[in-house]
């Protein structure tokens, strides 16, 4: 166990390392045993963690929130799964399709988390598979946050698999497509027979945090039903934003 920390500073940084170093939400008893800190000490701490983003609180656990999810790139990945598991699950039950969570890495995204319903089996999961923007909705969503600039990389690769950019089937109509209407379809390109649908969760910089996407049988992706899917995507979208930003919500007294 760690000396008492000094500092405020230290304090916090010794909550936010210890949060970084579990691989599951840690409750405040947890937490305070874990830097030597008395549990009062540790929940004032933290509650000053959480309104800057440091820190996310759900329940009567605590995990690293928004502004730490940028410095840690497996810290990343088992804080968003841990929040975004419930939401998956909900969302997947509600659709009958599979869902997955996505993160941009370098000129690909990441699937960090997929469920899939038993109805589905023949479809791949590709959970922890990289995958490139022009074959797949869910990094079409992510990209068209980013600005030109920082497109280039995802762009590239999609280049060099001879893959065109512009045009009615190039990929920069896909990404403005994405951009207008929040929303990143495919069909066909990836898997045959199969289509998906995807939305980016947004910081509150406007910066991508990750991606849901619903994929499915390509035949159950026509109007009205995939207007109901977008509809129940954004709901799942917009609950994780919330869960990961903390913009509607507030520390509360800890019930001990």
């Amino acid at each position: 166990m760690p000396k008492p920390s000094s500092s405020a500073v230290d304090k916090a940084l010794d909550l936010i390392e210890a949060l970084a170093r579990s691989n599951r939400p840690l409750r405040l008893s947890e937490l305070a045993g874990e830097v030597g800190l008395h549990r009062a000490t540790a929940y004032r701490v933290l509650i000053d963690l959480i309104r800057r983003g440091w820190v996310l609180r759900t329940d009567d656990h605590y995990l690293l929130g928004a502004a730490a999810l940028q410095l840690s790139h497996s810290a990343a990945h088992n804080s968003l799964v841990a929040v975004g598991r419930p939401m998956l699950e909900a969302l997947s039950e509600r659709t009958g399709m599979m869902v997955n969570l996505q993160v941009l890495e370098a000129d690909r995204s990441r699937v960090i988390d997929v469920v899939r319903p038993p109805r589905l089996e023949m479809i791949n999961h590709l959970r922890d598979e990289m995958l490139p923007v022009h074959r797949f909705a869910g990094p079409v969503a992510l990209v068209a946050l980013l600005d030109k600039d920082a497109r280039r990389p995802y762009l590239r690769l999609a280049e060099e698999a001879g893959h065109p950019l512009t045009g009615p089937e190039g990929l920069l109509t896909d990404i403005e497509e994405a951009e207008r209407t929040g929303y990143a379809f495919e069909r066909g390109r990836a898997e045959h027979l199969v289509a998906s649908v995807s939305r980016a969760v947004v910081s509150a910089k406007g910066w991508p945090i990750c991606a849901l996407t619903l994929v499915g049988l390509d035949a159950e992706f026509d109007e009205p039903h995939l207007s109901e899917l977008k509809r129940q995507l954004r709901g799942a979208t917009d609950a994780l934003q919330d869960a990961l930003t903390g913009l509607s919500s507030s520390p509360q007294a800890d019930p001990g």
